[in-house]
């Protein structure tokens, strides 16, 4: 294990940040980024954890941040280009990982996500296909009506590849939410300061 080599993975997670889903092809050029995604997925995990009595939230939390790193090599593939691509997945997260000081803990975890083989592995896969749709949702509000366009084989096919019931459960909630609820029902001028009605 190498300083050197952790230094250089620290350095490749922060491009992460420079990295676009490819999904913003189809949506807009304010679709949310590789090291953005990561993050909601981490907290969309947490929520499932809890609600489906998952015990161990730090191997969930863990997993949640190595679950789509290699996309630093491989790049995002998304519905589409799926059809055409090989990526080289395993390659890619052994050569990040390599001679790092997590090397051994996080291939794990990564090996374990992939095979879909725990709860938190499957809790991880359901909160990584949960940011996409609150992503379209939140780009609804923008304008740009994208859910419509996968609105009917999305509720058939999508909610089926779902393992937990929680996961199932907040695909529909997403559905009829607002992006803007948590600051229109926060603590607001309108609602507890100076433009509250008397």
């Amino acid at each position: 294990m190498s300083d050197q080599r952790d230094l250089e993975f620290l350095y490749e997670i922060g491009s992460l940040r420079f990295i676009p889903r490819s999904w913003k092809r189809f949506l807009n050029p304010d679709f949310e980024n590789l090291a953005e995604h990561h993050m909601r997925v981490m907290w969309i995990a947490l929520f499932i954890a809890k609600h489906e009595n998952a015990k161990d939230t730090a191997k969930l939390m863990k997993m949640a941040l190595v679950h789509d790193i290699t996309e630093s090599r491989t790049g995002d593939a998304d519905y589409l280009s799926r059809q055409y691509v090989d990526r080289n997945e395993k390659l890619g997260i052994e050569d990040m990982l390599k001679d790092t000081a997590l090397e051994a803990e996080f291939l794990e975890l990564w090996h374990e996500y992939e095979k879909r083989d725990s709860l938190e592995a499957k809790i991880v896969k359901d909160a990584d296909n949960l940011s996409v749709d609150f992503e379209l949702k939140e780009q609804e509000f923008h304008g740009l009506n994208a859910k419509s366009m996968f609105q009917q084989r999305m509720r058939k096919q999508v909610k089926q590849k779902y393992y937990t019931k929680t996961a199932k459960k907040m695909f529909d909630a997403i559905a009829d939410s607002n992006p803007h609820d948590w600051h229109i029902n926060s603590r607001n001028r309108i609602n507890a300061g100076d433009w509250k009605a008397n």
